[in-house]
């Protein structure tokens, strides 16, 4: 991004009073915004982007045909981002924790002199925004549900509802299924892997274990602060927390 004011601005709303209104606010700070186009979807947004490469887009999230994450994913060009929402609070949090700014609608004059400040503070813009802005997109990804685990047995694939899986156990380099009937089973995932690709349902208790809280039938105070815990299975299996794994514990069953 350019160092030097005004700031090359584009606007991208698919509202035609929000993108008059903003105009409106932006013209107050002609020191700071140099409009240079407006799109009203996300599609448009695209080409505008990739055609005028400004320093800075005021960006809508909900829009027809591309929302404004979808339309970020697609940039090969990415300027300074200040959305413009009407957003979840979880969602506001993000864009705060990632230094990325965001207006709530209706935009108001006094929070605008704050972005304002905010992009004058960050000039020129820190090293690392970018990388920030694409973290931010992951993390709104929709994930694939899963649904099963699929395992070898023999010459067959099985595929393990996650309804019978008990919990996934680590042995040396190799992650074994157990499922609820006492059935176990090798799998080519890593406890870290299943971690991310699994529902909140399974907890993480130990570098080894990781559980399907729905088997879990009582948690037992255990040394050094540990815990352990008995599952509700064919073979009432008993796991013993790792300490530094606790609070994952305790967050779900709010001890």
């Amino acid at each position: 991004m350019a160092s030097q004011f005004p700031l090359r601005t584009l606007l991208i709303d698919d509202e035609p009073l929000a993108l008059k209104r903003l105009r409106r606010l932006l013209s107050q700070h002609s020191d700071t915004f140099a409009i240079v186009g407006e799109a009203g979807n996300g599609i448009e947004g695209v080409t505008a982007v990739e055609t005028l490469r400004p320093d800075l887009i005021f960006l809508d999230i909900e829009m027809p045909g591309l929302n404004g994450f979808e339309m970020l994913a697609k940039l090969s060009f990415l300027p300074l981002v200040v959305f413009a929402t009407a957003y979840d609070d979880y969602a506001v949090r993000a864009f705060e924790e990632n230094s990325i700014d965001y207006l709530l609608k209706p935009v108001e004059p006094e929070r605008l002199t704050k972005t304002v400040e905010r992009l004058r503070k960050a000039q020129p813009a820190p090293t690392g925004a970018v990388p920030d802005l694409r973290h931010l997109l992951e993390l709104f990804k929709p994930k694939k549900e899963l649904h099963a685990i699929s395992v070898k047995s023999g010459d067959r694939i099985l595929l393990i509802p996650l309804a019978d899986i008990a919990f996934f156990e680590a042995e040396d380099k190799y992650v074994l299924l157990h499922t609820h009937d006492g059935q176990q089973y090798l799998t080519t995932y890593t406890i870290t892997t299943l971690e991310e690709k699994l529902p909140d349902t399974f907890v993480r208790i130990s570098r080894a274990v990781l559980v399907n809280s729905r088997f879990i039938k009582e948690i037992q105070r255990y040394f050094s602060g540990k815990y352990l815990i008995v599952l509700r299975d064919k073979k009432s299996s008993q796991l013993q927390t790792g300490s530094t794994y606790n609070d994952n514990l305790k967050s779900l069953m709010e001890l």
